[in-house]
């Protein structure tokens, strides 16, 4: 590993405690965990701390769900002052989540990163797409949603996330949004569900780091790093509350063209480091 010397360790820490209020504040306005914010940015600087390139992006991922776990808490109870979590919705994915991430676990530590990279830069580009450009074409009111629909989107999304790093709400609002479910309302419950997907992954990503690849990447519990955990979740637990607030103040129209472009240019840059370590 790479020794930085005092500017370098500033700067470092600077981008980090940047992009953790970035994502902090995206956690709490669009519900999204901030994971897809904070893999890339962990993906930075596990790069200049000089991380075996194979295991960077695994390291980012697991570290990303186990700072979505305290985030989602934040954002969740903030959106809770507003009514915006449908706990019935959260209760019926319990089991169902924690199947997905079992299996999207096992995906994630088989994966070589510039794989991880390239996915996550295509789920990325098809979200944003979603939130520009189909969002509008929604219904307003909530439908019912069959017991074997919420069951396999909810082992889907699971499954998704662990690989991603992410808390779920970049799938679980949209699928929330098919059914007519306020964006709002969305937000909140996917913030819900992004704890527990946060969790389960983290415990998942720790096990598949220590028993599976045997990891020994300094400071790191599995494919958990404690430094990248440290720096980011102080500041991502504050500006998580000031993002959940900010919802019930932006138009709804604009929110999700907000969610959509911020989509779309992080799926650009994940494909050129794709580019660049393939």
């Amino acid at each position: 590993m790479e020794i930085l010397d005092l500017n370098e360790l500033i700067n470092l820490l600077a981008v980090l405690a940047v992009a953790a209020a970035i994502a902090g504040f995206m956690a709490g306005l669009l519900g999204v965990g901030g994971g897809i914010i904070m893999v890339p940015a962990l993906y930075y600087a596990f790069t200049v701390l000089d991380f075996d390139i194979v295991t960077r992006m695994h390291l980012s991922v697991g570290t990303s769900l186990a700072i979505i776990i305290p985030t989602s808490i934040i954002s969740t109870k903030t959106h809770m002052e507003y009514d915006a979590v449908d706990f019935k919705m959260v209760k019926s994915f319990g089991i169902f989540i924690l199947i997905g991430v079992i299996a999207g676990t096992f995906l994630a530590v088989n994966l070589k990163t510039p794989t991880l990279v390239l996915f996550f830069s295509i789920f990325a580009f098809m979200v944003g797409l979603f939130f520009i450009f189909l969002r509008e074409k929604l219904v307003d009111n909530p439908k019912k949603i069959s017991n074997f629909i919420k069951n396999s989107s909810g082992v889907l999304i699971g499954f998704i996330s662990v690989p991603l790093g992410i808390g779920g709400g970049s799938l679980m609002v949209p699928f929330m949004r098919t059914f007519g479910y306020d964006i709002r309302k969305s937000i909140g419950t996917a913030a819900a569900v992004g704890f527990l997907i946060a969790v389960s992954g983290t415990i998942m990503m720790i096990m598949g780091g220590k028993i599976i690849d045997n990891v020994t990447t300094p400071f790191s519990i599995g494919y958990i790093n404690l430094l990248g955990f440290i720096v980011f979740v102080p500041v991502t637990m504050v500006m998580a509350r000031l993002g959940a607030k900010a919802v019930y103040k932006i138009e709804k129209k604009l929110l999700s063209k907000i969610f959509g472009t911020f989509l779309i240019l992080v799926s650009i840059r994940s494909f050129i480091e794709y580019l660049s370590i393939n």
